[in-house]
């Protein structure tokens, strides 16, 4: 099950670096500015952590607007689904 909800950015981990797109953050930032955001990230709930692994954009996007949630589509999962997404 998949449900949509408003999540602090602290608490969500994003074990993997990412690359962002300098140009691609601004963007979003004013379309965030002016609009909200659009399309929700993807996280994991695993054991009652959240995690990220796509979205980066969007996250720095808020992390830069001095935004203290994201809106999020949660899809619970077992630790072995964390793992096979470390791997």
């Amino acid at each position: 099950m998949v449900e949509i909800k408003e999540i602090l950015l602290r608490s969500i981990r994003r074990p993997l670096p990412r690359q962002t797109d300098p140009q691609k953050v601004e963007e979003l930032m004013k379309s965030i500015a002016e609009e909200g955001l659009r399309e929700p990230i993807e996280v994991l709930e695993i054991e009652g952590q959240y995690y990220g692994f796509s979205g980066c954009h969007r996250y720095e996007a808020h992390q830069r607007l001095g935004k203290e949630t994201i809106k999020c589509r949660v899809r619970r999962a077992p630790r072995e689904v964390l793992a096979k997404h470390l791997a």
